[in-house]
């Protein structure tokens, strides 16, 4: 059965790069043309996932991922290319492992939120980050649903040791789901830190459990691998201000 799951946020990418802008600017829409399942990544997210190769390749054999399952984004798949290219493993590309989608609130930042939809930036303050959903989009409940049948296809998959690229509220919705942590864990956690671009959290399930639940943090949100290779970058997820 599959034994590790190597959860890696995508790299830099220019809407990281937008989003960050806008919101530092005080602008109401983050300025990006692209879906945001089409944005791709900036040339330090290129950086970033190269880096991320060369330390894969770099691992000894039973540290390497034996298996690959990624969002359907473009971001989170040039990543897993990029920092592959010297493994032989074939992409799983799984929709339930896209980005949380926002509704209405799409391309708006904080301050756009506030400026139109604020009865909707009341309900969020109200109904708290994990269970308020935009119209037209998704909880971070909703996105642990699609999660939990994810964890049970990895777990039944039986491959070892997995890597899985993907974004950073998917990240920190796995642990929530693999580590059983309670709404008030989970959000004291989020909290604290924003999961960097590239970065490596690993999960291990714990002998004899066969169901989400039964994993621990063996390690989070490690960049080490990019220092001195490529900068290291922390962007929130749009809508997660």
């Amino acid at each position: 059965m599959t034994s590790s799951l190597v959860l890696v946020r995508h790299g830099e990418s220019v809407g990281n790069v937008a989003a960050t802008r806008a919101e530092q600017e005080g602008v109401p829409v983050v300025p990006i043309t692209t879906r945001d399942a089409d944005t791709p990544l900036s040339t330090t997210g290129e950086e970033q996932a190269r880096a991320l190769g060369d330390h894969l390749a770099a691992l000894p054999p039973d540290l390497t991922p034996d298996a690959l399952w990624c969002s359907p984004y473009v971001r989170a798949r040039r990543t897993a290319a990029l920092a592959t290219a010297g493994l032989d493993l074939r992409p799983v590309v799984d929709e339930r492992l896209r980005d949380r989608e926002l509704g209405i609130l799409d391309g708006l930042t904080s301050h756009g939120v506030a400026q139109r939809y604020p009865d909707e930036a009341a309900r969020r303050d109200r109904l708290g980050k994990l269970y308020y959903r935009p119209p037209g989009g998704e909880s971070w409940a909703d996105v642990a649903l699609r999660l939990r049948s994810l964890v049970d296809d990895l777990v039944r998959a039986e491959q070892g040791r997995v890597l899985v690229v993907c974004h950073d509220a998917v990240v920190w919705l796995l642990r929530y789901v693999c580590e059983g942590l309670t709404e008030a864990e989970l959000m004291d956690e989020v909290a604290r830190r924003s999961i960097r671009n590239a970065s490596v959290t690993v999960l291990t399930r714990e002998p004899g459990h066969t169901s989400p639940g039964g994993w621990r943090a063996e390690s989070f949100d490690d960049v080490a691998h990019l220092r001195g290779d490529a900068e290291v970058t922390e962007h929130p997820g749009q809508g997660d201000e």
